[in-house]
């Protein structure tokens, strides 16, 4: 299956706070959009590891992506090395993605930016054809490297490099958000609290999407970083 945009996140979940409502747009509007989590989250203070999977298949399900997996990384020790980039190359030559989307660069949870210099240079590998990688079939894996790497933003405030107009999807992002039941804001939870389990924490998705909105005149906003120059064909792409 090829896919349009692929989307990568170091715990289940991340993918959904940092760009749940650019994926509905983009699902909405024909695309093909796939999530890779890179670990089951299984360090996490609230939850287990066996119902962040469930949750995660509940908050695909709401966004309408294509396809969802998991790579079993070791939550809190995965590195960017050869054998943790090998699997991640894997993911993009068996996706083909035009777009990729990954981890803030520079975030509270070591994880976020590991994952984001981890998939970065997968993606930058994925496209060297001297790397040989298989197919489960044992065919060897054509070399593809997606036209863009795109950072979305997470716990820091971030100058986003751009910003995408996500009015009206904002509700179907809070939807696969609350899908975590384990993590977020739970009156009745006898859960120790956690940085994201405040009613404050879900609060900020709202007002930052409209923070963010406001400051290209409209109701909501993601933002995204990226490390190369994002390049345009016509003034009358921008907003």
């Amino acid at each position: 299956m090829k896919l349009d945009i692929l989307a990568f996140g170091a715990h289940p979940d991340d993918v959904e706070l940092g760009a749940g409502a650019t994926i509905a747009k983009e699902i909405a509007k024909g695309k093909k959009v796939g999530i890779v989590d890179l670990t089951r989250g299984e360090l996490g203070t609230r939850g287990t590891a066996e119902i962040r999977d469930k949750e995660a298949a509940a908050a695909a399900k709401i966004l309408g992506v294509s396809v969802r997996e998991n790579l079993g990384f070791a939550d809190g020790f995965f590195s960017n090395d050869r054998q943790h980039q090998m699997a991640v190359i894997d993911m993009v030559r068996k996706y083909k993605p035009e777009i990729v989307l990954c981890n803030a660069i520079d975030d509270r949870h070591i994880d976020h930016g590991k994952g984001s210099n981890l998939v970065s240079d997968a993606c930058f590998l994925s496209g060297l054809v001297k790397i040989e990688t298989k197919h489960p079939d044992g065919k060897p894996q054509e070399a593809w490297r997606p036209k863009v790497v795109y950072h979305y933003i997470q716990w820091k405030n971030l100058d986003p490099d751009f910003v995408v107009d996500v009015s009206g999807y904002i509700t179907e992002k809070t939807k696969a958000i609350l899908a975590y039941g384990s993590q977020f804001y739970d009156p009745n939870s006898e859960e120790p609290e956690t940085p994201i389990s405040s009613k404050n924490f879900i609060d900020s998705i709202n007002y930052r999407a409209r923070d963010l909105g406001r400051m290209i005149g409209v109701d909501y906003a993601e933002g995204f970083n990226v490390e190369r120059f994002v390049a345009v064909d016509s003034l009358e792409n921008l907003i």
